[in-house]
């Protein structure tokens, strides 16, 4: 088999792997492929769950934030908060929306343009929060709810890992 042949019918099996995934509501499967000697094919094809409905409970908000860079990392949890036994990982919050994969996050489309979303906007469901490079692709990251943007917890060109939290929608 050569190698194009091979990349061919690679990228058609990840499509039928995707599609699986996608028909039996599955959030991750993993194949290994194994075509002889040292040449093998690891392929593990995952999706965001989907969102759990949000216990209801009444959160404050400050205005938005004037538009300008992201923020590094997410501000230091307040002392009032942990006092009173509240989580603030971000990665527990109900609207985190985490990365399915492994990669780079980049917060607009290309360099020099403006950022997908920034702190305080209003997204629709569906709407691309950001990308995560994996593997030379871009793969656009959907908000999973309409609301508001109220964290964004990477920052252009970071390295996200699988569960990684990126942004919070409320």
């Amino acid at each position: 088999m050569t190698k194009i042949t091979q990349h061919e019918s690679d990228v058609s099996f990840i499509q039928a792997l995707a599609e699986l995934l996608r028909e039996n509501d599955l959030t991750e499967l993993q194949v290994k492929r194994d075509y002889g000697e040292n040449d093998s094919l690891n392929v593990r094809v995952s999706r965001q769950a989907p969102a759990q409905p949000a216990p209801t409970q009444q959160v404050a908000v400050s205005p938005a934030a004037p538009t300008g860079p992201a923020p590094a990392a997410a501000p230091a949890p307040a002392p009032a908060a942990e006092a009173a036994g509240v989580d603030t990982d971000p990665a527990n919050h109900p609207g985190a929306v985490t990365s399915p994969m492994v990669g780079t996050a980049y917060l607009q489309p290309e360099p020099g343009s403006p950022a997908f979303v920034a702190i305080g906007s209003t997204v629709s469901e569906g709407d691309t929060l950001l990308i995560v490079e994996a593997m030379k692709t871009m793969n656009h990251i959907p908000a999973p709810a309409s609301g508001t943007v109220t964290r964004i917890l990477v920052t252009d060109g970071d390295p996200v890992e699988f569960g990684t939290p990126l942004v919070v929608v409320e």
